[in-house]
C-alpha cells in the first residue's frame, strides 16, 4: 500500500516579504528639489520575470546623509586616483536618489544600473528635473553627467575607469557573489582601480570571504536630524522594521588574488 505524499510545509515569510508598499511620507530631500526619490517598494512589486527576482530586496531611497558621509570615510581611505576619473556606478538604482546625490561630487561621471523599467523611468525623470533646476540657479556648482540604465546588473560591461561602485543591499547574497566574480572577470589586470560603498551591509560576509577584496572600513554611519525624523515616519507603517538612526556601512577595494589564493581555487 502506497503511503500518501508528505504535505508540503510553507516557507517561513522572510521579514522583507512582509515590508508594504508605501509612497508617504515625502521625504524632505523631494519637498526641496521636486523630485520623487521617496517610498518603498517591496520586492514584490519589483518583479520583471528575470530568473534573479527571488533575491531582490525592496527599493528605499538612501539617506542623503548617509551617502556624504560614506564618502568622506571614502576619501580617508586614500584612494589611488582623483575623484575626478572615477565613475561612480549604483547597482540597483531605483528612483535614483543616489545618483542625485553622487552627481554633486566632481565624478567623472554618474551611472545607475536599474533592471525595473518603472524605477529607471522615474529615476531618468528626476534626473531630469534635477539637471534642470541646477542648470537655471546661476549660484550652483556643476554636476557630474548622470546616466541611467534600464539592464540586469551580471550584464552590464564594467567602466574602463577607475569606478566606485555603490549598493544600498539591492539584492541578496546569491547574486552579490556573482557580481563579485564579474569584477574579479573584468578588473583582474587593474586591481585597485575599484571600490565599493555598501551600505546597509547584510552580506558583507560575501564580501569578507572573497580574498580578492580587502575591507578598509566598517562601522555604523548616523543619518542627521532631518533624515533619522523622515526614516522614522517612513519605517512606522512596516512590521518586523524599526529605524535606528543609522546604517551598517562598510567600504572595499577590490586588491586582486595572490597567486597562492588562485592555487586555492
Amino acid at each position: 500500500m502506497s503511503k500518501p505524499a508528505p504535505t508540503p510545509v510553507p516557507a517561513r515569510p522572510r521579514p522583507r516579504d512582509l515590508l508594504k508598499l508605501t509612497r508617504f511620507p515625502i521625504h524632505p530631500f523631494d519637498q526641496i528639489h521636486g523630485v520623487d526619490t521617496s517610498g518603498l517598494v517591496p520586492a514584490a512589486h519589483l518583479l520583471t520575470g528575470h530568473p534573479n527576482d527571488r533575491h531582490v530586496t525592496a527599493y528605499y531611497g538612501v539617506a542623503p546623509s548617509i551617502l556624504r558621509a560614506l564618502f568622506v570615510h571614502w576619501r580617508e581611505t586614500l584612494p589611488p586616483h582623483p575623484l575626478s576619473r572615477y565613475t561612480f556606478l549604483d547597482i540597483g538604482a531605483g528612483k535614483g536618489r543616489g545618483l542625485l546625490v553622487a552627481s554633486e561630487f566632481r565624478f567623472r561621471k554618474v551611472v545607475g544600473i536599474e533592471l525595473n523599467p518603472a524605477l529607471a523611468t522615474i529615476a531618468r525623470q528626476n534626473i531630469a528635473q534635477w539637471t534642470a533646476a541646477h542648470q537655471a540657479d546661476a549660484t550652483a556648482r556643476p554636476l557630474a553627467p548622470i546616466e541611467v540604465v534600464e539592464q540586469d546588473a551580471l550584464d552590464f560591461d564594467l567602466p574602463r575607469t577607475p569606478t566606485l561602485l555603490f549598493l544600498f543591499h539591492p539584492f541578496e547574497a546569491p547574486v552579490l557573489e556573482q557580481l563579485l566574480y564579474r569584477i574579479e572577470a573584468q578588473f583582474a589586470a587593474r586591481p585597485g582601480t575599484l571600490d565599493i560603498l555598501y551600505v546597509n551591509a547584510e552580506c558583507a560576509i560575501v564580501l569578507d570571504s572573497n580574498p580578492a577584496f580587502t575591507q578598509l572600513f566598517l562601522d555604523h554611519v548616523p543619518m542627521s536630524p532631518e533624515d533619522h525624523a523622515a526614516d522614522v515616519e517612513a519605517i512606522a507603517a512596516q512590521r518586523d522594521y524599526g529605524s535606528t538612526g543609522d546604517e551598517e556601512c562598510a567600504i572595499y577595494r577590490f586588491t586582486g588574488r595572490t597567486c597562492a589564493q588562485n592555487d586555492k581555487q
